[in-house]
């Protein structure tokens, strides 16, 4: 049996993976999610959506497809993984996520593949008036070539809209890069930076997902202690906040606890700080014992 179920819930609270019926929408995130919405609907053409690791970037993007795909008229793909190693490779991945029938000699010049697109765009964003979006996760990883494409990819409009609406979920580190290409950065209608949570916020989280997955009990699962230390711990990202009342309730379950208190927390954190040091004596040790090696054959040989 799952450790949720003996706590009495029906699933995972505190998974690791995006599930966006468990999406607590702070202030920030709920502003993101609809001013994003509002862009896409308006057809304006490139959003950026910003934040650190952790800050709930991809699950606000998954919140966001669930959403949007509901809507009437709106085609809507997502690319997770966007490491392209040329133009081609890139245009060949937006043809196939889009089902755009490319023929054989496209593989041979990115240009029969901007033919394709346009054409593709050109019908279903005009003549049968649908909504067409391209949400990039991690996006940060696109090279500067595929940027390129997705620049080139706006010029695609009407007199009143862009016709394919651009979406790009992305770490911080994109910045640099793209505020110093030319026309790229003041194509973008819509930024959002995700900051952390504040304590408030981290609180309601997670006792929005417990309620999301059946806890009814009068005794709270967190006291206000445990939460203050997560709080400290975590400093209001929410996927360290998620991993870390992961690991609390398997504990709680572990040692036969009602509830997650202060002690059961700072157990944990040092448990982690332990393993960590450990683990990187190990690292260096090894490293160490590898150099010594390589000293001693260059000392034979």
């Amino acid at each position: 049996m799952s450790y949720y179920k003996i706590i009495g819930l029906q699933k995972e609270p505190f998974s690791t993976s995006p599930d966006p019926s468990l999406f607590y929408l702070s202030k920030e995130h709920s502003a993101a999610l609809y001013r994003l919405r509002i862009s896409v609907k308006l057809r304006r053409g490139m959003s950026l959506i910003l934040g650190d690791v952790g800050a709930g970037k991809t699950t606000l993007s998954r919140r966001f497809m669930q959403l949007v795909s509901k809507e009437p008229n709106v085609i809507i793909h997502m690319i997770l993984n966007p490491f392209f190693s040329d133009e081609r490779e890139f245009l060949k991945e937006i043809c196939e996520r889009f089902g755009i029938p490319v023929s054989p000699q496209a593989q041979k010049r990115a240009i029969y593949y901007y033919n394709e697109i346009e054409h593709y765009l050109f019908k279903k964003g005009v003549n049968e008036g649908q909504t067409i979006v391209l949400l990039i996760d991690e996006a940060q990883k696109l090279s500067e070539p595929c940027l390129e494409v997705l620049r080139g990819l706006l010029n695609y409009e009407t007199n009143e809209y862009k016709i394919l609406q651009l979406v790009l979920v992305a770490q911080t580190e994109i910045v640099p890069r793209i505020f110093h290409m030319k026309n790229f950065w003041d194509r973008i209608s819509f930024k959002q930076l995700l900051r952390p949570l504040d304590y408030q916020e981290m609180r309601e989280m997670i006792l929005y997902r417990l309620k999301m997955v059946g806890y009814d009990s009068p005794v709270q699962l967190f006291t206000e202690e445990a939460m203050q230390t997560i709080y400290r711990v975590t400093n209001g990202f929410p996927r360290k906040v998620t991993q870390l009342c992961h690991d609390c309730l398997e504990y709680v379950v572990m040692y036969n606890k009602s509830y997650v208190d202060k002690e059961l927390v700072d157990q944990l954190v040092t448990r982690e700080s332990n393993f960590l040091s450990v683990d990187l004596k190990g690292i260096m040790s090894s490293g160490t014992e590898s150099a010594e090696r390589t000293d001693a054959r260059r000392a034979v040989i």
